[in-house]
């Protein structure tokens, strides 16, 4: 019989620990017989894992159902009112900020509207504002926020910090993660809005089913997160996706364009109805979109192309010309389809960033 060494103990038990509640979470109410069943481990390990996650307040014991006959078997549940956490978008002139239990389902959302050249103390004060009242509104203690992450345009480094921002005042160099931790006291992180978005995606959204997708904000701005393996790839630096910054790919010249007599509502209204000069714009739109989408797609050749952002939501009168062009400019063009969320894309990616960080850095999974 081999003996443990010091220290095989305490690892044994971590991960008997991470396989149940690992099990608990994905089953949401089980016996210790189907917990065991589940697990592979024995009965009396899964009681003892049980009573030490119900010390630290991860788990509950669940009442039987009513009528039950005999001696009713104990169930268990998860506690994902044990702590929660925040997602906030912070933007160019919006604040969007979510709050979510341990199983990320949203609970609250509060919007807040910030002036597109705010100064950066004045939008830093919006996001922290909008963060505290969804918190508060929900009847959620503050110090019960295990964990917090912002998105925001931008290239933004593994610290959370903004290293370039292009369309922010005074953006770059902002510590957004380091500031946003102080408003909960807890762990914060940060990162680029289009990245986030696709993660929204991926956990919940159009690209559940994908495992290589190029997510293409369309708005004021447009940016571009990839995921590879089902895995966000931001790159070494944060500006994986940042073909926008390319004067030649022409991104920002075309947007400008778009809205230099109108707003981009209305272009697309008047394209919609078939007025030359709109549908001429928005073709042009689409045909600079779709050089670096085409870009983007020849270099990852990604199972999925998602369309998200204000811009998105104009429908046909976007898409079928962008798709048109995708199509003149790819070998193969991927599947292409709209966002899922509307302005709540970015917020719910950031809900699932922070998320990774308690399920890795808090429970153990």
């Amino acid at each position: 019989m081999t003996e443990l060494r010091p220290g095989d103990a305490s690892l044994l038990r971590k991960v008997n620990t991470q396989v149940t509640l690992r099990a608990l979470r994905r089953a949401g109410v089980a016996t210790l017989t189907q917990l065991g069943r589940i697990t592979g481990l024995s009965r009396q390990t899964v009681e003892a894992v049980l009573d030490e996650l119900g010390e630290r307040g991860y788990v509950r014991e669940v009442p039987p159902d009513e009528g039950v006959m005999g001696r009713p078997a104990r169930r268990f549940g998860f506690r994902a009112d044990a702590g929660y956490v925040v997602g906030v978008e912070v933007g160019g002139d919006a604040i969007v900020a979510a709050l979510a239990d341990l199983n990320g389902e949203v609970i609250a959302w509060e919007r807040a509207g910030v002036s597109g050249d705010a100064a950066v103390h004045e939008r830093l004060e919006a996001a922290r504002r909008t963060a505290l009242k969804c918190v508060d509104g929900a009847g959620v203690a503050r110090r019960r926020v295990w964990a917090l992450a912002a998105g925001t345009p931008g290239i933004v480094d593994r610290t959370g910090r903004v290293s370039l921002s292009i369309t922010l005042p005074g953006w770059t160099g902002v510590d957004l993660a380091g500031l946003a931790g102080r408003w909960f006291g807890c762990p914060a992180l940060a990162a680029n809005d289009a990245n986030l978005a696709v993660l929204a995606e991926h956990w919940r959204g159009s690209a559940q089913h994908a495992s290589d997708v190029v997510y293409v904000l369309l708005g004021h701005r447009a940016g571009a997160g990839i995921l590879i393996g089902g895995r966000l790839h931001p790159g070494r630096n944060g500006a994986a996706g940042e073909i926008g910054t390319l004067r030649q790919v022409g991104w920002e010249d075309a947007a400008r364009e778009l809205v230099k007599d109108a707003p981009a509502a209305r272009v697309f209204e008047a394209a919609l109805r078939g007025e030359r000069d709109a549908v001429r714009r928005v073709d042009r739109y689409a045909e600079s979109l779709a050089i670096g989408a085409s870009a983007l797609a020849l270099a990852v050749d990604p199972d999925l192309l998602v369309l998200g952002g204000g811009y998105a939501q104009a429908g046909d009168v976007l898409l079928e010309p962008l798709r048109r062009h995708l199509a003149e400019l790819c070998v193969s063009a991927p599947e292409m389809v709209t966002s899922t969320f509307g302005d709540e894309g970015v917020a719910l990616g950031a809900v699932r960033l922070a998320l990774d960080h308690v399920e890795r850095d808090v429970l153990g999974l």
